[in-house]
């Protein structure tokens, strides 16, 4: 955190977390982070000001608190991949004036992205891009931000050929917007950007499949490029949404509202809830297929995926291709409270695999297989004990078991069954929506927001302590989930393209209710702003069998719902 001279400014010390007090005079904030970035393990990009997120050349005005934001934040990562996108926006438009680049969705640590309209992006034209945002790096340019209202922002990216970035600024109601401009080239961001082009020095941007993929440091190591992992698999079901996206005419979020204007909403829900229907049955005909051969059916994904519904939907599809499956779940399988293993940061590790009686779980899916009657236990959450309570199962070979939880890609999970006689099925919300070209909508937001909104009404959880654990959610993810996603056998995009327009009717509310001393505040503005630009949609329309019933409630899957 940073002070002033003739202001005192309460400073978070890095290494122990703990406040001092500092005083220095009224100066930008990007003086104290050059003071302080020797105990930052990354580079500073942004501040934390009263727990709200601004940029270095921030002036405090008054006594407060301040906390400097590095590449070692989920925060700070975030602001460096914006400002790199910036930057190789303004490339694109040096270069090539008439056309516009378009990001399409996060993949490989990185984003990937196209050229709009019928114009292919070669890979001569990737290698001219790379070389402009050099150029534009070394220069140090400064990135210089303006606060404004939303009809001054739409009236200078008109004046500045923008129009493409202007168009989703007439649903803002929000007061300010903000505008940064870089030489000749102006956009708006709802991200902090850093102050000058020469902070961004680590990336990588590479011509892939018809487009480009901007590749960025992560925050365990923010001064390399990760490892290039194919994502084969992920790609494809991000570009077939996409190819989907356009077929209904919904690129962006102009497109949805103009649905909503035209009172046309109801179809466009009917649409996606069948494209979701077509895609189990699919799943469940590849499965029947063989059925002496999918014996273990394995459903993993992120939290707030849907994956619950999902399971119950797929359950259904194969009953109607003849067959009857039983579920186990994971959670049964937990270990006993007084064994569940810690994190880094000393709190009991329930993402962990090593939380899971692996051994206990394989030993019953082999007797299972076998046709041999086993007791299934069940993990009192209350207690934090595995109890039995005569539950036996026995199955034969028209009876798949299916498995959903967070490991289910997991071999470690099911290594005593062959892998040729599993199934398994990748499930998360991908979204496939932009703001605009520049400002694509992450799908760890879609999934924060069906969180807060499903926590709240079901779990009894404030917004504020959903927030307050996604960080360590992601964690978990990063470590359980992602890795073995290219494992899956298919994948399955749980997003509905309508979703964030009835999740804001929900979400909005509650985001409003975290107070601005508390941590996460920030947080809850970022995402307050997100859904400022979706107009609302009722409800009513959407089939209990959703998978965003899972999230508003109402679904016939749940008691509770």
């Amino acid at each position: 955190m940073a002070c002033s001279t003739y202001l005192g400014l309460t400073i978070r010390t890095p290494k122990t977390g703990d406040f001092c007090r500092w005083w220095n005079r009224r100066l930008p904030l990007q003086v104290l982070a050059w003071e302080l970035q020797s105990e930052h393990p990354a580079p500073i990009v942004a501040v934390r000001v009263n727990n709200v997120l601004e940029d270095l050349e921030f002036v405090p005005s008054r006594d407060c608190q301040v906390e400097m934001v590095d590449m070692s934040s989920e925060i700070g990562l975030r602001v460096y991949a914006k400002s790199l996108t910036f930057i190789l926006m303004r490339a694109a438009k040096e270069l090539f004036p008439d056309q516009q680049l378009e990001i399409q969705f996060s993949l490989n640590k990185g984003f990937y992205g196209e050229m709009l309209g019928d114009q292919t992006l070669t890979p001569e034209m990737v290698d001219r891009l790379r070389e402009r945002m050099w150029d534009i790096v070394r220069a140090a340019e400064p990135i210089e931000r303006r606060v404004v209202k939303p009809e001054e922002a739409i009236r200078l990216l008109t004046e500045a050929d923008r129009m493409g970035q202007a168009k989703i600024l007439r649903y803002r109601k929000q007061d300010l917007v903000n505008i940064y401009s870089c030489g000749e080239f102006i956009d708006f961001s709802d991200e902090i950007l850093v102050p000058h082009t020469g902070l961004i020095t680590t990336y990588q941007l590479v011509h892939h499949v018809s487009g480009f993929l901007l590749r960025f440091p992560d925050q365990s190591d923010p001064f390399r490029i990760p490892d290039n992992v194919e994502q084969k698999k992920l790609s494809f079901i991000f570009r077939e949404s996409d190819k989907w996206s356009k077929i209904v005419k919904v690129s962006d979020v102009c497109d949805l509202n103009r649905y909503i204007e035209t009172e046309e909403t109801g179809e466009l829900i009917r649409i996606a809830e069948a494209l979701h229907e077509k895609k189990i049955a699919q799943i469940a005909d590849q499965i029947a297929a063989e059925p002496e051969k999918h014996r273990l059916i394995l459903i993993a994904g992120p939290s707030s995926s849907g994956k619950t519904t999902f399971a119950q939907r797929l359950k259904i599809q194969l009953r109607v291709n003849g067959m009857n499956p039983v579920t186990l779940s994971t959670d049964d399988y937990f270990f006993p409270r007084t064994e569940t293993p810690h994190d880094e940061f000393g709190k009991p590790d329930y993402e962990s695999i090593h939380a899971v009686d692996c051994d206990l779980i394989n030993k019953h899916l082999s007797q299972l297989i076998q046709g041999e009657d086993v007791e299934i236990p069940y993990y009192n959450f209350h207690t934090g004990e595995r109890e039995y309570r005569g539950k036996y199962l026995t199955i034969d070979l028209n009876q798949p078991i299916i498995i959903e939880g967070i490991h289910g890609l997991n071999e470690k999970l099911t290594q005593a069954v062959d892998r040729s006689n599993k199934f398994k099925i990748y499930v998360s919300a991908l979204v496939e929506l932009n703001l605009n070209p520049m400002n694509h909508i992450k799908t760890t937001d879609a999934r924060c927001i069906r969180r807060i909104v499903r926590d709240f009404q079901f779990r009894s959880h404030s917004p504020q302590r959903t927030l307050e654990m996604w960080p360590s959610v992601r964690r978990g993810e990063g470590r359980w989930i992602f890795p073995f996603q290219e494992e899956a056998d298919v994948m399955f995009n749980s997003a509905l393209v309508y979703e964030l327009a009835v999740l804001s009717r929900y979400a909005i509310p509650l985001l409003q209710q975290v107070n601005s001393d508390e941590e996460v505040y920030g947080e809850a503005q970022r995402l307050l702003t997100l859904l400022d630009y979706f107009l609302p949609v009722n409800h009513d329309e959407i089939p209990n069998n959703s998978i965003l019933r899972e999230f508003i409630g109402g679904s016939c899957f749940f008691k509770e719902h």
